[in-house]
C-alpha cells in the first residue's frame, strides 16, 4: 500500500533512553529520545527549522530533544500530569537551589511524626481508603505540605511526589490500569515513602545537572487545546510549523493504552480538573455512530471488525474519527516544505490488526502531503503490553504490538 522500510537501527536496543530529563517520571507508551533526535537530524526541513510542534506531547520528549538542538517547541496535552511533566523536563532549574530546597525537605523529614501533618482530608482521592495506607497518605501529604515551601521549584518536586504517590499505592505496578495487588502481595508491601522520594529526586537532580549543560536561547511552551477541536490560530498561525514530531496514541484509552487510569493517582492528589473523566474526553472517549473519515486504506479491516462486534468496531471508528479530524487541523499549520512524523502502533483488535501508519499516509496525503518513507523500528523496551485479549475471555490472548511505525511526509 505504502512504502515501509524495515531498519533495525532505529530500535536503539542498548540506548541509553534516560538521558537528560528524560529520566524524570515514567509514562504509558513514551516515545524513546533517540527517535525524536534521529528525525531532528535526519528529516528537518532543508531550508532550516525553528519551530516544531508536538499536538499529543505527553510527558514532553520531543520538546526535550527540540530544546537541545536549539529549536523553538510548542507542545500540547489533555492530561494535566502530562503537562506539569513536560514543563518540568524542559525547565532548566537554578541546580543550586533545587539542591538548597532538597536539603530543607530532607532535614524536616529526619524528624518525622504525623502529628505534623496539617491536611489530613484525602476525600479528592477516590476510595483512599481502599488503595492506600493512612500512614503512607499522612507520609505523602507531609511530602506536599514540604514542597509548598519551595516556592518557584515546587513542580520539580511535584513530579517526584507524582511517581511516589502512584508507586506506595496498592496499585500493580507492572500495569498502567488500576489493579489491586493480591492479598499475597499486599502482606510484603512495605514501600518506604521517603526514601522512594528522596531515591527519585537524586536520580533527578542528575537528569537536570546534564540537561543544564545544553545552553540555547529557545522556547518550549506548554498547552492544553484539544488538537482534535481546534488549533488556536493565537498560538499557532497557518503554516508557521516547521516540523512536527509526536507519537499519537494507538487508539482509545479505554482499549488500548490507559493513560488516564495510569494519570488518575496524581491528578486527583494534585487536585487537577477532570481527574476521573481523563479517558473520555481523550481521542476517541467521544462516540461516533457514524464513520466521519474518507478511508480506503484500513476498510477491509474495519468491515472485518463491524462483523465480529459491532461495539468495538464503534469505538474504532470513535478514535479514528478523533485522528482524523486532529490532523486535519494539524495540516494547515505545517508550512510548505514541511515536515511531519508520526510514530505510530499498529493495534489488533478482534484479530484484525488496524494499519494506523496507512490511515496516517492516506489522510496527511487528502492534505497535500507527499509520503516520504515509512521506517518500521522493533520496540525492545517500550512498556505496553505485548498481550491482551481480543476476545475477553479468560486465558485467551494475542500478540500485540511489537514493531512501530514512524510515517514521514512533506507538505508540497
Amino acid at each position: 500500500m505504502f512504502k515501509r522500510t524495515f531498519n533495525d537501527w532505529w530500535s536503539f536496543k542498548t540506548a541509553n533512553t534516560k538521558e537528560y530529563t528524560h529520566c524524570y517520571h515514567n509514562y504509558p507508551a513514551m516515545m524513546i529520545p533517540q527517535v525524536a533526535r534521529a528525525l531532528i537530524n535526519d528529516y528537518k526541513p532543508k531550508d532550516g527549522i525553528k519551530l516544531l510542534f508536538d499536538p499529543y506531547m505527553g510527558s514532553g520528549t520531543s520538546l526535550v530533544e527540540a530544546n537541545i538542538c536549539n529549536i523553538n517547541a510548542i507542545g500540547t496535552d489533555l492530561n494535566p500530569l502530562a503537562r506539569m511533566m513536560a514543563k518540568v523536563k524542559t525547565t532548566h532549574y537554578d541546580e543550586k537551589k533545587i539542591k538548597d530546597y532538597f536539603s530543607f525537605i530532607q532535614s524536616n523529614l529526619v524528624f518525622y511524626n504525623d502529628s505534623f501533618v496539617e491536611n489530613r482530608d484525602f476525600s479528592r482521592i477516590s476510595n483512599h481508603a481502599f488503595w492506600y495506607k493512612q500512614e503512607d497518605l499522612l507520609k505523602l501529604s507531609y511530602l506536599s505540605q514540604l514542597i509548598k515551601q519551595c516556592e518557584d521549584c515546587q513542580d520539580f518536586f511535584n513530579v517526584v511526589l507524582s511517581e511516589v504517590v502512584r508507586e506506595v499505592s496498592f496499585t500493580r505496578n507492572s500495569e498502567f490500569k488500576r489493579y489491586k495487588m493480591s492479598d499475597k502481595q499486599l502482606k510484603n508491601f512495605s514501600p518506604d515513602t521517603f526514601k522512594l522520594f528522596e531515591t527519585k529526586v537524586i536520580r533527578n537532580i542528575k537528569g537536570l545537572s546534564q540537561f543544564n549543560t545544553v545552553k540555547n536561547s529557545c522556547s518550549s511552551k506548554i498547552y492544553d487545546f484539544n488538537s482534535v477541536t481546534e488549533i488556536p490560530s493565537d498560538i499557532i498561525g497557518e503554516e508557521t510549523v516547521d516540523m512536527v514530531i509526536t507519537s499519537p496514541p494507538y487508539g482509545d484509552s479505554h482499549t488500548t493504552v490507559a493513560y488516564g487510569q495510569f494519570s488518575r493517582w496524581s491528578n486527583e492528589w494534585f487536585g487537577f480538573d477532570e481527574a476521573k473523566i481523563l479517558d473520555n474526553i481523550l481521542m476517541g472517549g467521544k462516540k461516533y455512530k457514524e464513520v466521519s473519515f474518507q478511508s480506503n486504506s484500513i476498510t477491509p479491516e474495519l468491515e472485518k471488525i463491524k462483523q465480529i462486534d459491532s461495539k468495538r468496531y464503534q469505538e474504532v471508528i470513535s478514535f479514528l474519527s478523533d485522528y482524523y479530524h486532529s490532523i486535519a487541523n494539524v495540516a494547515k499549520c505545517i508550512r510548505h516544505g514541511g515536515v511531519v512524523c508520526y510514530v505510530v502502533g499498529n493495534r489488533t483488535v478482534k484479530t484484525v490488526q488496524i494499519s494506523l501508519d496507512y490511515f496516517t499516509v492516506e489522510t496527511f496525503s487528502q492534505f497535500g502531503f507527499k509520503h516520504i518513507n515509512t521506517i518500521v523500528r522493533r520496540i525492545p523496551n517500550k512498556r505496553m503490553p505485548s498481550k491482551n485479549s481480543p476476545t475477553n475471555e479468560q486465558g485467551k490472548t494475542i500478540s500485540t504490538m511489537n514493531n512501530e511505525y514512524i510515517v514521514i511526509l512533506q507538505k508540497c
